[in-house]
């Protein structure tokens, strides 16, 4: 890791063009899926830990797409 990427996952990016629609797309997915595992799986601490991955995927995939996509100039 350099300062580079330290500036960049610190620094507030914010959406444009397609990216906000594809933030709430991803967000939604993330949804539909922690919802059908509820529906399956018994409560239990490791149906917690899946849905708690869940989240994380969604908040890694929307990052990979406000950290590494730059504008059309």
């Amino acid at each position: 890791m350099d300062r580079s990427e330290i500036i960049n996952r610190f620094t507030y990016h914010p959406p444009f063009g397609t990216q906000a629609d594809r933030y709430e797309e991803i967000r939604d997915l993330g949804k539909k899926f922690a919802l059908r595992l509820y529906e399956l799986c018994p409560t239990s601490d490791e149906l917690k830990k899946a849905i708690d991955h869940i989240d994380d995927a969604i908040k890694e995939a929307n990052a990979s797409i406000a950290r590494h996509e730059e504008p059309d100039q």
